[in-house]
């Protein structure tokens, strides 16, 4: 089969959104600087596939993630194109200020909800980072940008074993509060199952936020990212990050391996009657030649099945634009805000 046979399920949304974060967080985890014309061409062809959210970059100091040495000239040369936005990754106010200046008008901060993973990603605590925050947000919120809040650590922490419900909510709360306006919720080693995925957002709601405020970011360590996936459908969610080609993973995490892959992800929404707006055949295309620059396999199944199978599409043409591969702010760059 080269289509998913349609089956509608009552209670989904009509539409999901997808968040497309192969080029940030796909390709920051590479152990060399992807070139940025690669980059570039990566982006293009993601585009012209039809996804509309794509992130760029992170504007975090090269010193600690080298893959961001670019990330100031590849968003200046970024296509604007109508409908689609470019979100970007700022860790602190220095990120936000080279954001601004780049021309970024959505930003995302990211926080933890656990203390450990915390201080190893941002070397600070889950209060000094929501500190360290609230001005980057106010800040970003006056000059009429769109602010999402990242939430790692929602569901497993490799050093704190499993993550209350209520505390999640509670450092959830307090970004809503400071003003983003969606809060993406982290599995980011890949421990969460439906029946967690369920309790978490039933949780959430009691607390007064809504589906409509959260999208999910699933990776696939164990083989639930795409039944988790559809746990949060059935509670209302709309908004779901994902990777294409599966790329990416977490550099400042144990066991945190590759991302939801877009083209699984599109396979399973488009089978359920859920739109997208995505072009599969042109999405394949674009992870197959990703993989081919990078120099192995796509992990994603559905790239693997359909790849040999499939011909044509706007992966087969080269993008345009640049953009770059980000990576989560690094352990030290929360505390040197100079580097910036």
């Amino acid at each position: 089969m080269r289509d998913p046979s349609v089956h509608r399920r009552p209670g989904l949304p009509e539409r999901v959104t997808i968040w497309e974060v192969g080029p940030r967080d796909g390709l920051q985890n590479e152990p060399a600087v992807v070139p940025t014309d690669v980059k570039a061409s990566f982006i293009g062809r993601l585009v012209a596939a039809g996804l509309r959210t794509v992130e760029a970059t992170s504007f975090v100091s090269p010193r600690w993630v080298p893959q961001l040495g670019d990330a100031d000239a590849l968003f200046r040369a970024l296509p604007a194109v109508e409908g689609v936005a470019y979100p970007v990754l700022v860790p602190n106010l220095a990120g936000l200020e080279r954001a601004q200046a780049a021309g970024a008008r959505h930003v995302a901060v990211f926080a933890s909800a656990t203390e450990s993973f915390a201080r190893r990603n941002l070397n600070r605590g889950v209060e000094e980072s929501l500190a360290m925050f609230a001005p980057v947000v106010a800040s970003a919120r006056s000059a009429g940008m769109e602010v999402r809040g990242y939430l790692s650590m929602c569901f497993g922490d490799p050093w704190e074993g499993p993550v209350p419900p209520e505390q999640v909510v509670g450092v959830a709360l307090r970004l809503l509060e400071q003003g983003c306006g969606q809060i993406s919720l982290g599995d980011t080693i890949g421990v969460a199952t439906p029946g967690h995925v369920t309790e978490l957002l039933a949780a959430l709601d009691r607390a007064g936020v809504a589906a409509g405020a959260v999208a999910v970011h699933f990776h696939d360590t164990y083989g639930q990212a795409l039944a988790n996936t559809l746990a949060a459908l059935e509670a209302g969610v709309a908004t779901v990050d994902a990777s294409a080609g599966g790329l990416g993973g977490c550099p400042f995490a144990r066991s945190a391996t590759g991302n939801l892959a877009t083209e699984d992800l599109v396979w399973m929404l488009h089978g359920l009657g859920i739109q997208t707006g995505v072009d599969l055949d042109a999405l394949v295309a674009a992870s197959t030649w990703m993989a081919q620059k990078l120099g192995r396999p796509s992990p994603s199944r559905v790239v693997r099945a359909l790849a040999g199978t499939r011909t044509g599409g706007a992966g087969d043409a080269g993008g345009a634009g640049d953009a770059g591969g980000a990576g989560e702010a690094s352990r030290a760059e929360a505390a040197e805000e100079e580097e910036l």
